[in-house]
């Protein structure tokens, strides 16, 4: 039986997990996570944003639906309550400096293009309340 990998995964891959384990381990808040990892959460909004799901109900479905090949991602089971407390609860710095690790990379790959952001990023949420 052959195998390939998802294009999902290829992109996973370019982030380095020793890396970000040590932004997590940096940025962790709190009592130690016991039911899901930052690398859980880090996958499950990256599948989320990509595949275009509107609420963790609907991430947690996909994933559930997906699950042979979340083993291969390195995440197991994911429940929408552990997603919400870890979203919740785990401070954002961690995915700043992520960020900036990955805008590091780019411009040791590309020097001579200009990464270069003028005015400040701001990351919107345009959800609605009821």
């Amino acid at each position: 039986m052959s195998h390939s990998n998802s294009v999902f995964s290829q992109l996973l891959k370019l982030i380095s997990r020793h890396e970000f384990e040590t932004l997590a381990k940096t940025h962790h808040k709190g009592r130690v996570l016991r039911t899901m990892s930052r690398w859980s959460q880090f996958v499950a909004l990256s599948f989320a944003q990509l595949a275009g799901r509107c609420s963790l109900r609907d991430i947690v479905s996909n994933l559930d639906k997906q699950r042979r090949k979340s083993y291969h991602l390195g995440i197991g089971k994911v429940s929408r309550s552990s997603l919400a407390r870890v979203n919740e609860q785990q401070p954002y710095p961690l995915y700043e400096g992520l960020f900036w690790k990955l805008l590091a990379r780019c411009q040791s790959l590309a020097p001579r293009h200009g990464f270069r952001f003028k005015n400040k990023l701001y990351s919107l949420d345009a959800s609605t309340i009821d």
